[in-house]
């Protein structure tokens, strides 16, 4: 007896056929490409997107405000570093939030656009072919007519008006409601073209912020601002010339009951100008009421307190005077913290001085005995300030919102200082003066060509949607053909792409009228229409 083995590990005879082989790197390519544009990856990355910007509107954004930010590192310490590495005070200008945005761009668009020609070709094709037994639709009916086949087609093309109507041998197919995909379409083009927006915006566009103190003004230009944030391809060197004057700040609070201290509203009155030396105008900035001038937005985002304070030498001259803005710890006391440098008191580098201070607008004592602002009103200003001599260390670059007090000297504490009081200095170091306050507001300036093209996909993309909510697409087929006893025999059968038991109704009054009409052009009435719909 012989026996015959096959080794399946051996290698496959020269010329025999190869194995099946993996998807090679084509094959993963326009897998993955399949994958990025398919409806519910698109889904996933709108969803993603909108979850990204959940950080963006909870914490401080540079781009917003330098200071909320600087408050919240300030307050904490130890979580602020690490959520500054996710960069999560720069969600929206971020590498990862960028990166969803541009995913969901591409996918968005290998999406739409393939989805969009197959919308057009289905717009210029004919209805489908009449299925061959009717009675299998969600609607369905059947009468007979003295009518002749030809009258019952021609009446069913006058009931079925606002439909496109193709006849087929012994019926017609009619079809309308192409506009729901048409908007469908729509919407999601325009979601594209708001992106599109979106991203030339912030390309061609800046935002920065200032802050400027009552009777001050600022200039359009890029060393005026506290932050600066221009787009890729914005040419700083063009932009608008305009001036501002803030001529006057006021803030009211509510006074009494439970909402005491809460903010009422923020008035600042300002005079500006298109370009130097232009004609002066005013306006009255509020809270979403925001200036526009040469296309650029001035949004008013905040206000505090900047005390004014004299400072003289110990020869008795005055080296400062000017108001000092200081950075509110919370909105419901608005006390505040500040710093004042005196560098140049004409007795050298050695003898410069700074303070660091406290402003309380409605200064009380808390049940400890500590100083506090038991209102954001400034109705009881006080200051308190520690003093300090020596080297500012001004040469290297440092916030005006701190003072490295490394190597300086300490003048001790003031007292608590009223408008007007005085603190003489130890040692004949001089003397500085608390003379009162004024208040700054915090400005942001937006420009932002494309605010418009904006608008306009976005109110696009809600027509779009109201179009694919209210648009019902719906088929029609009528078939009449002659019966044995010589009477025509009419079907009619319905069918609707979306809330199939819904449309019923309206293709049974399409029943009824059609039948209406061949009873009035035939001699013999039509029986009674029989209606064999079934909602599945």
């Amino acid at each position: 007896m012989s026996t015959t083995t096959t080794d399946t590990g051996a290698a496959p005879a020269e010329g025999s056929p190869r194995g099946p082989k993996g998807l090679g790197a084509l094959g993963w390519a326009r897998w993955a490409w399949r994958v990025l544009t398919s409806m519910r990856t698109a889904l996933i990355l709108l969803f993603l997107l909108a979850v990204g910007a959940i950080p963006g509107s909870i914490l401080p954004q540079n781009v917003v405000s330098v200071d909320e930010v600087n408050i919240y590192f300030r307050e904490n310490p130890e979580l602020a570093p690490w959520l500054d590495r996710f960069h999560l005070f720069d969600v929206f200008s971020s590498p990862w939030y960028a990166a969803i945005y541009l995913l969901l761009f591409v996918s968005l668009a290998g999406c739409v656009f393939p989805r969009a020609l197959v919308h057009a070709r289905a717009v210029r094709a004919r209805p489908v072919r009449t299925p061959r037994n009717l009675g299998r639709m969600p609607y369905s009916a059947r009468f007979t007519t003295g009518a002749s086949p030809e009258a019952v087609l021609e009446q069913a093309r006058g009931v079925l008006k606002g439909y496109r109507v193709e006849r087929y041998g012994d019926s017609v197919s009619a079809e309308t409601g192409y506009l729901r995909e048409a908007g469908n379409v729509l919407f999601h083009l325009a979601l594209l073209g708001l992106l599109v927006a979106l991203a030339a915006g912030s390309f061609f566009g800046y935002r920065g912020n200032m802050l400027v103190v009552e009777e001050d003004g600022f200039a359009n230009t890029l060393p005026s601002y506290d932050a600066i944030y221009p787009g890729h391809w914005t040419d700083m060197d063009s932009i608008a010339p305009f001036t501002i004057h803030l001529d006057d700040f006021e803030a009211g609070f509510i006074e009494e009951g439970d909402l005491r201290g809460q903010a009422a509203s923020y008035v600042a009155d300002l005079t500006y100008t298109e370009e130097p030396g232009g004609p002066e105008m005013t306006h009255r900035l509020e809270v979403n009421h925001p200036l526009s001038v040469s296309g650029v937005q001035v949004y008013l985002l905040g206000h505090g307190y900047a005390p004014e304070f004299v400072v003289r030498n110990g020869d008795g001259d005055v080296v400062f005077d000017q108001a000092v803005p200081f950075l509110y710890r919370d909105t419901m006391s608005f006390v505040s913290d500040g710093v004042v440098k005196v560098p140049d008191t004409g007795a050298g580098d050695d003898a410069q001085l700074g303070f660091v201070g406290v402003f309380l607008p409605t200064a009380a004592q808390t049940p400890d005995g500590e100083l506090t602002s038991s209102f954001p009103g400034a109705t009881e200003p006080r200051v308190t300030l520690e003093g300090y001599t020596g080297d500012l260390g001004m040469v290297d670059p440092q916030s005006v919102y701190q003072l490295r007090t490394e190597g300086m000297e300490s003048l001790g504490e003031s007292p608590v200082l009223a408008a007007g009081d005085v603190w003489e200095l130890p040692d004949g170091a001089g003397s500085i003066e608390f003379a009162g306050y004024k208040e700054y507001v915090s400005l942001q300036a937006n420009r932002d060509g494309a605010r418009l093209p904006a608008l306009l996909t976005a109110a696009t993309a809600v027509g779009g949607l109201l179009l694919t909510l209210f648009i019902r697409p719906r088929r029609v087929w009528v078939r009449a053909a002659r019966g044995e006893d010589g009477r025509t025999r009419v079907e009619l059968a319905g069918l609707g792409k979306t809330e199939v038991a819904g449309n019923n109704a309206e293709f049974h009054e399409i029943t009824t009228e059609l039948a209406a009409r061949l009873r009035n052009e035939s001699d013999d009435n039509p029986q009674n229409p029989s209606d064999t719909r079934s909602d599945r």
